[in-house]
């Protein structure tokens, strides 16, 4: 059973990292059908409610967020490492450390999904809104793209909902190795009692 768990406390390991990892290119790819498509109906960058098409200032509006979402992945990765410094990955038995990477790990990553979640959720309801039949006129006139599609955010629910279910499990093995961890010791405890 010991090794079984330490197989599964390894895959949840990279299962977390690989999470953060996913929201960092999420990050990169989340603009990238808003630039092509509503970057040049705005008229001037510095008024993003000055546009031919009402309601494509969003693109403008997006740009804290979508930076605020790079760095935040980027801590993600560096946090979930923090799971590999400690070893987490690979002891048999955890220390202190092991519960601080894991709590840290779990906080970051629950802070961070609601967060965005939230904020995509809010921007995808502007996006749905936006005068599609103004934005396919300078589509056709101007021969840029025009997409009605919400694949972009979307996304970020299944990106998110990964990044919770690795922390899920991440629990879920804290669990498994703490109740281990007490039945070992319980069977440390009686070969003892046998010895005297």
């Amino acid at each position: 059973m010991y090794k079984k768990q330490m197989v599964f406390q390894r895959i949840v390991c990279m299962a977390v990292l690989t999470a953060s990892a996913l929201v960092f290119f999420y990050s990169l790819g989340l603009m990238t059908d808003m630039f092509d498509s509503l970057y040049l109906t705005i008229i001037n960058p510095a008024r993003p409610e000055n546009t031919t098409v009402r309601g494509s200032g969003i693109y403008y509006t997006m740009q804290p967020f979508n930076s605020s979402l790079t760095r935040v992945s980027i801590g993600m990765i560096l946090v979930s490492l923090v799971l590999f410094i400690m070893n987490t990955h690979s002891r048999r038995k955890y220390y202190i450390g092991n519960f601080v990477a894991i709590g840290l790990s779990t906080v970051c990553n629950i802070a961070a999904s609601v967060w965005a979640v939230v904020n995509i959720s809010a921007f995808r309801a502007q996006f749905v809104n936006l005068d599609f039949a103004a934005l396919k006129e300078h589509s056709e006139k101007w021969d840029t793209l025009y997409t009605e599609s919400t694949f972009w955010f979307d996304a970020g629910y299944v990106v998110f909902g990964l990044v919770i279910l690795a922390t899920v499990l991440l629990i879920v093995n804290l669990i498994l190795k703490l109740t281990m961890m007490k039945e070992e010791k319980r069977l440390i405890g009686s070969r003892k009692d046998v010895k005297v």
